[in-house]
């Protein structure tokens, strides 16, 4: 990229918001893992729509890359540019407005830098409730979250980003702005274009704004942890919990034991949840819209009965906030708590729910063919088929030997994925990461439709370059 073309984009923004100085330029380029690390001579901040779409014509014209990123917060390197140092980045952190707030009719116009925590406040202020939730959910920003279709603990009741999702404000590769912002629960008026958008990580065009589904605030909450012997037992668990609560689960997330080994190790402000230490372990949480009262008796029924029929072993409700912050934060650390124990190989799948229990025994016996001695770490949204299924190394392994089985790994787990029915990405994306892998195990034909819609909407493959598809892909005519 020339001076004088790092001149003409940054007068677009003003000086101010552009930024040349290398030193800065590092907070952009590097995501949290340290997996994925780019160059940028210039990084963008513009305040508005309008200025997103004078960027986006100047891009068009002179056949810039665009990297829209939002919070950082993102897996699969979908957020960061190539080494190339010819790709811009185009920061949202300035259009962080509220724009407004329907109680009544439970919808939130956001800008796409607004933070996901900030929105969650500001909803509950007018006794609303966003219901998405993430570790990560003081940093990362609506746009990105739409731009991944994030999912998090509660897409149980209330679904993932898409179906949060009403309309969206979208600046296309051109710069032309389409205003699909409505307001409205039920539009069937032609093609649904928004989801088409919501999911593409920035691909296709940058997400400016987005009208959000609000909902009515829980009067009642509560969060139990249980110990069980297998993860068959948490299905029949699973079932008794809907018989009896129906949407009013809301959480109901599974994890090892080793998962939560290394959760207390990493946060020690933690303990164990259960006097005696079980194989696994279930976090139940119940919100009644009516009482307190309600989702306790709801949590009692449920727990009882599971005790009653032999299939959870024990039980503890959390007696105040405090304590179902900290059952939560047991159940949000064992992320983070992997990379302490060295090198983990991560995966982000999805089976369907009856599959799981046997989708867990299968793959754990390729992981001990494959890696004897690797520690298998699971956690994840149980109630809609969502697995982190992670393999750290060896105590005392060498790290680069261990990488170095991290594709075969992956093929063979994202093999058995779909031998299952599931998806070899639940709700982290592409990015870089997955690419390859996208090409492997998506039918020909998904691929061939996803490269048309790519180059219908972006001819240049200025947008995002190398993100989910290959450039060579889109370009090839079919």
């Amino acid at each position: 990229m020339t001076p004088e073309l790092i001149s003409r984009f940054s007068t677009l923004v003003g000086k101010e918001n552009a930024i040349t100085d290398k030193r800065m330029l590092k907070t952009y380029l590097i995501e949290p893992r340290g997996l994925y690390n780019g160059a940028t001579p210039l990084v963008l901040r513009p305040a508005n729509t309008a200025e997103v779409s004078a960027i986006m014509k100047l891009a068009s014209e002179t056949k810039t890359p665009v990297v829209p990123q939002g919070g950082n917060t993102g897996l699969v390197g979908a957020q960061q540019p190539d080494q190339s140092g010819t790709q811009l980045v185009m920061s949202f952190s300035r259009m962080n407005q509220i724009r407004s707030i329907d109680s009544l009719g439970k919808i939130a116009l956001v800008e796409a830098g607004v933070v996901l925590k900030t929105l969650r406040e500001k909803a509950l202020d007018l006794e609303c409730f966003f219901p998405l939730s993430l570790a990560s959910e003081g940093t990362a920003q609506i746009g990105g979250t739409l731009s991944t279709n994030a999912g998090g603990t509660a897409v149980l009741s209330y679904g993932n980003m898409r179906e949060l999702c009403l309309g969206l404000e979208v600046v296309l590769p051109d710069g032309r702005v389409l205003d699909d912002l409505r307001g409205v629960r039920k539009d069937n008026s032609g093609y649904d274009l928004k989801n088409l958008f919501v999911g593409s990580e920035g691909t296709l065009g940058v997400i400016t704004t987005a009208a959000m589904k609000l909902f009515a605030l829980p009067r009642g909450r509560i969060v139990a942890y249980v110990g069980i012997q297998s993860p068959t037992e948490a299905l029949k668990l699973f079932v008794l919990a809907q018989s009896h609560a129906g949407i009013m689960l809301t959480g109901f997330e599974l994890m090892s034991r080793l998962s939560m080994q290394f959760s207390l190790a990493y946060n020690k402000q933690g303990r164990e949840p259960l006097p005696e230490l079980y194989p696994w372990y279930l976090l139940i949480e119940i919100s009644s819209p009516c009482s307190q009262g309600e989702a306790r008796n709801i949590m009692e029924t449920i727990l009882s009965e599971s005790m009653k029929d032999g299939i959870s072993k024990n039980a503890v409700i959390a007696i105040n906030k405090a304590q179902e912050e900290a059952f939560w934060r047991l159940r949000e650390d064992m992320s983070p708590a992997q990379k302490p124990e060295g090198i983990s190989i991560k995966h982000d799948i999805s089976v369907p729910i009856a599959a799981v229990p046997d989708f867990l025994v299968t793959a754990g016996r390729v992981i001990d063919e494959m890696l004897p001695g690797a520690r298998v770490i699971v956690f994840g949204h149980i109630g809609d088929g969502n697995l982190h299924y992670n393999i750290s190394q060896p105590i005392g392994a060498n790290k680069e030997e261990f990488l170095c089985h991290s594709q075969e790994i992956s093929h063979r787990i994202y093999a058995l994925v779909m031998q299952y029915g599931g998806a070899f990405s639940a709700e982290h994306g592409i990015g870089q990461m997955k690419r390859n892998t996208l090409m492997a195990f998506k039918p020909s034909i998904a691929v061939d439709l996803m490269c048309s819609i790519k180059r219908l909407f972006d001819p240049h493959g200025i947008m995002n370059p190398e993100k989910v598809l290959s450039s060579c892909l889109f370009h090839k005519k079919i």
